[in-house]
């Protein structure tokens, strides 16, 4: 059961090791572009090349005929991997070895929607994959394997992304063969230290220039490439791709830009960020020294 990109290293090392994959559960098929052209999942692409059954509820909650479908399939195990539903006790308890998640945090830590993006915006120096044996809550339940993984200082969450994914495949193969010898104890979590990764959203990225520059910097690395980080220059945004923190002990009002001849530094709350990556709105992302070359931003003026 899986849906997006990070799902698909997983799928594909079950298929490499031998694993008899009965079904692939899926989201809904969506439209997307100005066309609305239907797009298949990741995972659902992937399924189809294997010549596997593909599944795709609308919803798996009080849906007798896609439960008795699952019953049918009898699985040994079912594998979960950012599939986007909360499975119901039926399913849960179908399977003689039960759900196996493969999730992409040091659990208790970033319970939720959005591990690797909140992981970054909140400047931790790692982070990891953990698979568990699910419950009825939202990344409560027991845990098998954990593996660790720096967060590099040039990561973002599309480069972190890839990384755990292929590690998440990689733990996922490791638990499987030591959940079938028996080897493997479930670890029960401590609910005191857990911490919650909520989902994301585009007014997340409006860059507040009172905060520290290190954390809009993360919160730029947390939130690329989607929805990206912005702010507003006349009447128009720009979005901000990738920045540095600089050392600035100026009293001028956050938001300022301090520089903007071969150079874009904005001040912010504490210290000030030294623009690289840039896209004005209506046009395409450019490296600051090719967007200074056609676009003035006075030094003095205040971003909002």
């Amino acid at each position: 059961m899986g849906t997006p990109e990070f799902a698909v290293p997983s799928l594909k090392r079950l298929f490499e090791e031998g694993y008899d994959v009965l079904a692939v559960v899926t989201q809904p098929d969506k439209q997307r572009g100005r066309g609305m052209k239907v797009s298949f999942s990741p995972v659902k692409e992937l399924a189809l090349q294997k010549g596997v059954k593909v599944l795709q509820p609308e919803s798996v909650k009080n849906n007798p005929e896609f439960l008795q479908e699952l019953k049918e399939l009898n699985p040994e195990v079912i594998v979960v991997a950012a599939y986007g539903k909360i499975l119901p006790e039926e399913i849960l308890t179908l399977p003689e070895y039960g759900c196996i998640n493969v999730h992409a945090s040091l659990l208790p830590k970033y319970r939720g929607a959005a591990p690797i993006n909140w992981a970054i915006i909140n400047g931790e120096k790692e982070t990891g994959i953990t698979t568990m044996l699910m419950d009825k809550g939202l990344d409560t339940g027991d845990m098998l394997l954990k593996r660790s993984i720096a967060i590099e200082e040039d990561d973002d969450a599309q480069t972190l992304h890839d990384k755990l994914a292929n590690l998440g495949a990689e733990v996922l193969s490791e638990t499987l063969k030591k959940l079938k010898e028996g080897k493997l104890i479930p670890e029960k979590q401590k609910d005191e230290e857990a911490t919650y990764a909520p989902i994301i959203t585009k007014e997340m990225g409006h860059i507040d220039w009172k905060s520290p520059a290190c954390r809009i910097r993360n919160l730029i690395r947390g939130l690329k490439p989607w929805p990206g980080c912005y702010t507003f220059y006349d009447g128009k945004m720009l979005k901000i791709w990738k920045a540095e923190v600089v050392e600035h002990f100026g009293n001028e009002p956050p938001g300022s830009v301090l520089k903007s001849k071969d150079e874009l530094i904005v001040k912010c709350g504490e210290n000030a960020l030294r623009i690289l990556e840039i896209q004005q709105e209506g046009s395409r992302k450019m490296g600051i020294r090719e967007y200074l070359i056609g676009h003035n931003i006075p030094e003095g003026t205040i971003l909002k």
